[in-house]
């Protein structure tokens, strides 16, 4: 008889290109995963996966128990979280995604604590600033910082955060300072590549509210924020980065806040769950609570 792991080994694998990526998944050698289907075939007496194939081709017999499976999963997930909330205890997995940068900084130290006021928790995070958002069903909550342009999932904010613009002093000395956007153009900027935003167009907007778009021209770039901020310190060129990462470099003068007089779309920090505050689960509405009373006063703007 077919078990919920086998259904959870069959769901992680169609959702992987080959069984070498399978095998990264699920942490496990691909010779093992080749014999973990060889047992479920023969459990099933059916075949699971089109040969010979360099990819993951499953068989419709296989879809179907995709198909059929993740529902059973979640009926069983979900009745795992009704008992947990009768009993009102802060038990079972509880998976994160969040940016890299802030969850290196936030959000981990928060799961830690939350960890320890909660033994009997798992916790899974995730730190991406690209994330899969196919897979947003496989995550109780997701920590996002920055337009979200479409989503099904429902928002909680977190804390205001704003964008500057800044560079070294040093920079700056050797540079001269931008007294408007299209100074920019004759700058070296640097570039974050983060979320699928096109992190080349900067939008700004005066006292005025009138609007100016500059496309600029990076002699640098990285998807990594914590790269971009210590090629700025050391003066390489001028970035664009949350208030959250690069206040307390300003509030020491390690870095300068450039075109104060314009501003750019905040970029807000949000939740993102799938479920309404009546239907989350203890272990989900907990952690949102943490977040919202460590967030409500930033620690990047105490002084």
């Amino acid at each position: 008889m077919i078990t919920t792991e086998d259904l959870s080994f069959l769901l992680e694998l169609s959702r992987c290109k080959t069984m070498a990526e399978a095998a990264r998944v699920l942490n496990v050698s691909a010779p093992s995963v080749t014999l973990r289907v060889q047992h479920i075939e023969k459990k099933l007496a059916v075949p699971l996966v089109q040969r010979p194939s360099r990819v993951v081709s499953l068989t419709d017999e296989a879809k179907l128990l995709v198909e059929k499976g993740e529902l059973i999963l979640e009926q069983i997930d979900d009745l795992q979280t009704q008992l947990n909330d009768v009993r009102s205890h802060v038990v079972g997995k509880l998976r994160v995604l969040a940016p890299l940068g802030f969850g290196n900084d936030y959000v981990a130290k928060l799961l830690a604590k939350y960890k320890i006021n909660h033994p009997g928790l798992e916790i899974e995070l995730e730190l991406s600033d690209n994330p899969n958002w196919s897979t947003h069903h496989k995550w109780d909550v997701i920590i996002y910082i920055g337009e979200l342009k479409n989503s099904s999932l429902k928002m909680i904010p977190l804390a205001r955060n704003k964008r500057f613009i800044c560079a070294s002093p040093d920079y700056l000395k050797k540079n001269g300072v931008p007294q408007t956007p299209k100074d920019l153009l004759s700058h070296t900027c640097i570039a974050l590549r983060e979320n699928n935003e096109d992190v080349t167009l900067w939008d700004f907007k005066n006292l005025d509210g009138e609007r100016f778009s500059i496309r600029i021209h990076p002699s640098l770039a990285s998807n990594e924020g914590r790269v971009v901020k210590d090629w700025a310190l050391l003066g390489l060129g001028i970035i664009m980065r949350s208030e959250w990462d690069v206040s307390p470099e300003i509030k020491r003068g390690e870095l300068v806040q450039l075109l104060s007089s314009y501003q750019l779309p905040d970029a807000d920090i949000v939740a993102l769950v799938s479920s309404g505050k009546n239907e989350r689960s203890a272990r989900v509405s907990g952690f949102i609570d943490m977040l919202k009373t460590s967030l409500s006063m930033p620690p990047w703007k105490k002084t």
